[in-house]
């Protein structure tokens, strides 16, 4: 697999993945929403960014390539940094497409510009929603139906009492059909209701060819050693640690309190002591030589 199909198979579980001496792809959720224009919903997704200045080695892009190519984390470090010297030298003249995540191109200050690819998302909990369209609603006009005028040629040859008559028996007729009318209607649309209530409360729907029914086993990688940078006795404290390490690019979080009541912040946490062992020893060089390696 190349670079960037690592880079992609990482954005489904975490929030920040970041490429050495190049830059990270950072996400962040939201939540559904809807376009009144084209009447198009959208589920939640990931939003995706990139950010120049992530550029440290926190090793998680490194570990992953490691464990998946069967290779010392050595390797992988070079192995990242070949496709990066790949990529800056096809940005001089076109644009890098990173697989489903989005392409990058470099604009005239010669700063990497990313755009994402919209129709992907790599958020887990929305699998399997798509983009719904719905059509506009047309509000029905109103037609207004008007009566034919009498003419004066009628007028004149009709007499008047003869037209009188006609007018009295003729509203006489209208009003007993139209009563009656109204009796039949309100009738029928009873014996309708009552119809359709009866067949709803009887009715069985039985579906002759059932789709397969699909079942999905997520299971989350449990993530016991933690490489801690910190413990603070004031809460506050150690949230500001946390959010100083995520904004630096690391998968960072508090795990909990020691023996003596102190908030523990890490740099981030690993599913195995082989990947956090090699985490550390970069984290100890490059970052802090305070760090340590908590197994919980």
């Amino acid at each position: 697999m190349t670079l960037a199909n690592y880079i992609n198979d990482l954005l489904y579980r975490y929030d920040c993945v970041i490429v050495p001496n190049f830059g990270g792809f950072v996400t962040n959720k939201i939540g559904a929403r809807v376009n009144t224009t084209t009447h198009t919903f959208y589920p939640p997704k990931k939003q995706l960014t990139f950010n120049a200045y992530l550029q440290h080695n926190d090793g998680l892009l490194a570990n992953y390539i490691a464990s998946s190519k069967n290779i010392s984390f050595e390797e992988a470090v070079t192995f990242i940094a070949e496709e990066v010297a790949q990529w800056n030298e096809k940005l001089e003249t076109t644009s890098v497409t990173v697989a489903s995540v989005g392409s990058l191109s470099l604009n005239e200050a010669k700063q990497v510009v990313f755009e994402p690819n919209l129709s992907s998302n790599f958020l887990t909990e929305s699998f399997g929603l798509a983009e719904v369209s719905t059509p506009s609603v047309e509000r029905v006009k109103e037609v207004t139906i008007k009566s034919l005028p009498t003419t004066e040629e009628n007028k004149k040859t009709i007499p008047l009492y003869v037209r009188r008559a006609a007018a009295a028996a003729v509203f006489v007729g209208i009003a007993y059909v139209g009563w009656n009318g109204v009796q039949n209607q309100q009738q029928v649309l009873a014996n309708q209701e009552e119809a359709v209530e009866k067949k709803i409360q009887s009715a069985t729907f039985v579906i002759e060819n059932p789709l397969p029914t699909i079942n999905l086993n997520v299971s989350k990688e449990a993530r016991n050693f933690h490489i801690i940078a910190g413990a603070f006795q004031e809460e506050h404290n150690a949230e500001n640690k946390l959010a100083e390490l995520q904004d630096k690019g690391y998968d960072a979080s508090i795990v909990g309190k020691n023996g003596l009541g102190l908030t523990q912040v890490a740099f981030a946490s690993y599913a195995t002591k082989v990947e956090a062992r090699k985490a550390l020893e970069i984290i100890k060089e490059s970052v802090s030589e305070d760090a340590w390696l908590l197994a919980k």
